[in-house]
Formats: C-alpha cells, sequence, structure tokens
C-alpha cells in the first residue's frame, strides 16, 4: 500500500509541477531564446506569419497566454502569437529615445562614463534601483537610466 500512495504521489507531483511552471500572471517581460521566430496572427501554425523575428535576446511583453502560446508585444508596439518554447524568462531590454544612452560605472549621473549605446542596443537587464538599471551587453557591464531601456519596470 505504501509504495502505491508513493508511486500516486510521486505521478502527481510530476504532472502537477509542469502546469504550476507555466501559470503566470500577464502581462509580464520575457526576450526571445532563438535566432529566429515566427510571429503568427494567431495561436496555431495554421495562422499565417505575420513577422519572423532574428534578434536572439529581444525584449517581448506577454500579454496573454494560451496553451502552448504567447501573445507578444514587441518594443515598436506589433503584437501576434509565437510558440512558449521560443521564449525565456531572462530579462532583457532594449535601448530607446534618441541619441545616445550613457552606461555609467555606478547609478548616477555624474558617475564616471563607461561607453555610450545607441537605440536599439539589445542587451541583458540586471537590478533597477532609483531609476537606473544594470546593462549587460556582451559582457560590457554599466548602469544606464531606466527611461532609456524598454524592458525595465513593470510590463
Amino acid at each position: 500500500m505504501y509504495r502505491l500512495f508513493v508511486v500516486l504521489f510521486t505521478a502527481f507531483i510530476a504532472s502537477a509541477t509542469p502546469a504550476a511552471g507555466q501559470e503566470r500572471e500577464v502581462p509580464y517581460w520575457a526576450t526571445i531564446d532563438t535566432t529566429e521566430l515566427n510571429m503568427r496572427v494567431g495561436p496555431s501554425v495554421n495562422y499565417r506569419i505575420e513577422w519572423v523575428y532574428r534578434r536572439e535576446g529581444l525584449p517581448v511583453k506577454v500579454v496573454r497566454v494560451i496553451d502552448g502560446w504567447r501573445l507578444i508585444r514587441d518594443p515598436a508596439g506589433d503584437q501576434g502569437w509565437v510558440v512558449a518554447r521560443m521564449l525565456s524568462a531572462d530579462r532583457g531590454a532594449i535601448v530607446v529615445g534618441e541619441g545616445l544612452a550613457a552606461l555609467r560605472a555606478a547609478p548616477a549621473d555624474n558617475a564616471r562614463l563607461k561607453w555610450n549605446a545607441e537605440p536599439g542596443v539589445v542587451g541583458k537587464l540586471g537590478e533597477c534601483e532609483t531609476g537606473w538599471c544594470s546593462f549587460d551587453v556582451d559582457g560590457r557591464v554599466g548602469w544606464i537610466r531606466a527611461e532609456r531601456l524598454w524592458g525595465a519596470g513593470e510590463p
């Protein structure tokens, strides 16, 4: 009897865990986790492809969830359906706004300038505090004003 209980309990846990891991309150941030991702007009391969993303690490906002599909909004405001397994929960961001964005050694306007990033630069988003976020572009890490990043803050 004890073995039957252990087997049933293990089977229950194994089947319940993936479903619980899939449950996230929308909206939430994600990043593209592949070098090519088809955005479709509906949540199925039967729908036509609207756009093809070729930018791994690009941040997206997930606004709706249906089975293995996610309705995403990209930094340009375009919206469509993608396969969920092609997204990562890793936080990323893209530099937005006009002109160069300063990446500094510390989260302050008077901190040493490390380099400048152009609008469109994609990187990994680190911690954010007092209007600044740590931003990693291919191993080059600095602090950038949060207002210059799409993907920082609450989705």
